[in-house]
């Protein structure tokens, strides 16, 4: 298992960047950060989820 934002999900083995595909979050305005690293946006293609990573997705939301 992965864990994601807490939550457990069956994806190891798969990129980061599939598993952000079969989301709504916007690539533009999120950072993500895989066991205490940020992951550069120019990895998420060869980035592949392993069993026990925890992954942390952050959404930017503009406002004022």
């Amino acid at each position: 298992m992965v864990k994601i934002n807490g939550e457990p999900f069956d994806i190891a083995g798969k990129t980061l960047a599939e598993y952000l595909a079969s989301t709504k979050y916007d690539p533009t305005r999120i950072a993500v950060e895989r066991n205490g690293e940020i992951v550069p946006k120019a990895n998420y293609g060869e980035t592949v989820l392993q069993e026990g990573d925890v992954i942390e997705v952050v959404n930017f939301v503009g406002g004022g």
